[in-house]
């Protein structure tokens, strides 16, 4: 499918505006987490970390 400039412009543009909204959706979600005293649960090159509300970020999980 050929797209012309102006397609593909306002296709990246859609696409940096999901970002946006992606990457503010994560930061609310941390700051909830550490209001609540809740680890915040993320993964790096498939490895399963926990970051604590006292910052340490350990692979141990504190979940029951």
């Amino acid at each position: 499918m050929d797209m012309n400039k102006t397609e593909e412009l306002e296709l990246l543009k859609e696409a940096f505006f999901i970002q946006q909204v992606g990457n503010e959706a994560v930061k609310n979600a941390l700051d909830n987490n550490r209001e609540k005293n809740i680890p915040s649960v993320f993964s790096r090159d498939g490895v399963i970390y926990y970051k604590m509300p006292s910052g340490e970020i350990t692979r141990k999980s504190p979940f029951k």
